[in-house]
């Protein structure tokens, strides 16, 4: 069985974005030409870390970062740890022993606080209003001689809301705390001047902004502590040992130079998200958006009422256009979106919602002709032009439903996931993500498609659908779900 692809459009840019040409040019470039270990003192070594060292200057000159330093590392999570680590343990022996944190804040930035629990911070919350955005007020009401960190993201990933870091970092500074900003979303779509904003510390990736994945940079505000997370050689100042991955920091000095570029193209951009927005409007009258007008300019959060986004999104899939949850697929939970949460959306809400990001900077005629396919898609679906998936309550999946005779499952998650919930008795197992050609999967049999969250099991009932079976359905909210509804069976 070999499943069909439509015309492919992408409108997830703030999951990640494709290399450029450019990128793609100048990666080949430094692997065949600098091949030199930037830390050896012959001529092939210098020339990589001439190649190097111009890197860090178009991060710094990119980000207006002045004379702050640059460390380059994998990406946020690794740059948001390190961060995390330095500030906490240079206040390790005073009295500084809350750390502040938005409830918008990415996953990498909680991971990393996590990771730091030895170190006896306590961890609170900042209030945000219904846009995300945080209540200055109130912060500055919270704020004292005991907080050493602020945690707070420049532009969200999921709903765009920016923040007015300049503001909340001059706050911040005056009770002696450091800032801790992910800008990750906001290169390439808004002005980022690390200067004027005056935060400690601030991280961004390369792949957001149309450069190679595994590259991304700390910045760190002269002054502000920091030292090494990954010990064991002298690279990067002494703060991150390990050879520099060479080819994507010369990719990501490339793809910064193409901001600019994206950033004039900004209002175009904010054009074309307007008109994929009133056009789902239209659609679906009933529809809830969660971004706002000064949010990130590509970014749209949609609520379909009604409508799993699991469902939605894999019927979008299955025609070729690739969108965002609200809810992410999770390996060993179904719990729904922080941010929506936050947000005060409830479970049920943030389960109807999906994101459109478009490509900032993107050759606006394919953009509005991709916004038209999506548009045209949505159209027959909510148009009633689609037959309905079929959906499996968690609690309906009891030992009565398995024994049923005409019941064929089909297990499609990751391997390592079947090591934290078993699979269902005669499953058949693939493993995500599912090969072009699938096994025989019976015309005359119900199919039920299983995968761990409730995420992926639509987008393969969708293709399944589209292939033939007729008489296929997945599990809401996947194995994990299923789990929790039969934890006390």
């Amino acid at each position: 069985m070999f499943l069909r692809r439509d015309r492919k459009v992408y409108l997830d840019a703030n999951s990640t974005s494709q290399a450029s040409k450019a990128v793609r040019r100048t990666v080949d470039r430094a692997a065949a030409e600098a091949f030199g270990n930037p830390s050896s003192p012959h001529g092939e070594g210098r020339l990589a870390a001439s190649l190097l060292e111009g890197a860090r200057r178009e991060v710094a000159k990119a980000l207006n970062a002045g004379d702050a330093t640059v460390v380059f590392v994998s990406g946020a999570t690794e740059a948001a740890h390190l961060a995390v680590q330095s500030c906490l343990r240079e206040a390790a022996g005073e009295l500084r022993r809350h750390v502040l944190i938005t409830p918008i804040e990415h996953a990498c930035v909680h991971g990393a606080l996590e990771a730091a629990a030895p170190l006896g911070r306590m961890v609170e919350t900042i209030p945000v209003d219904a846009t995300g955005k945080v209540d200055l007020d109130a912060l500055r009401g919270r704020l004292g001689e005991d907080v050493s960190l602020v945690c707070c993201m420049l532009a969200n990933n999921e709903v765009g809301t920016i923040q007015d870091i300049a503001a909340l970092t001059e706050i911040v500074h005056e009770c002696g705390a450091k800032v801790l900003c992910d800008c990750v979303q906001a290169v390439g779509r808004i002005p980022v001047d690390l200067s004027a904003l005056g935060v400690d510390y601030a991280f961004l990736s390369a792949h957001k902004f149309h450069g190679p994945r595994g590259a991304g940079a700390l910045v760190v505000r002269n002054g502000a502590p920091v030292s090494a997370l990954l010990s064991g050689g002298h690279q990067e100042q002494g703060l991150r040992a390990g050879t520099e991955n060479l080819p994507a920091l010369a990719g990501m000095a490339e793809a910064l130079r193409g901001v600019p570029a994206m950033l004039a193209r900004r209002e175009e951009t904010a054009r074309l998200a307007r008109r994929l927005a009133e056009g789902i409007r239209r659609l679906v009258p009933q529809a809830r958006f969660f971004h706002t007008n000064d949010g990130l300019p590509n970014t749209l959060s949609v609520r379909f009422p009604g409508t799993a986004n699991a469902v939605l999104l894999g019927w979008l899939d299955s025609r070729g256009v690739a969108v965002g949850a609200g809810s992410a697929c999770n390996t060993e939970s179904d719990e729904p979106s922080h941010v929506l949460l936050a947000l005060g959306a409830d479970a049920e809400a943030a389960r109807e919602t999906l994101r459109f990001s478009l490509v900032c900077g993107g050759d606006a005629p394919t953009v509005l002709a991709d916004i038209d396919r999506v548009l045209e898609l949505l159209g027959e679906y909510f148009g009633g032009k689609v037959a309905p998936l079929g959906m499996v309550m968690p609690s309906q999946v009891d030992e009565a439903f398995l024994a049923r005779p005409d019941l064929w499952i089909l297990d499609a998650r990751h391997g390592y996931d079947r090591r934290f919930i078993a699979t269902f008795p005669g499953a058949h197992e693939i493993d995500w993500p599912f090969a072009r050609s699938l096994p025989q999967v019976p015309r005359d049999r119900r199919v039920l498609v299983v995968c761990q969250a409730g995420v992926d099991a639509p987008i393969l009932a969708w293709k399944l659908r589209r292939e033939g079976v007729r008489d296929v359905s997945f599990l809401a909210l996947g194995m994990a779900g299923w789990k929790v509804a039969h934890r006390n069976g």
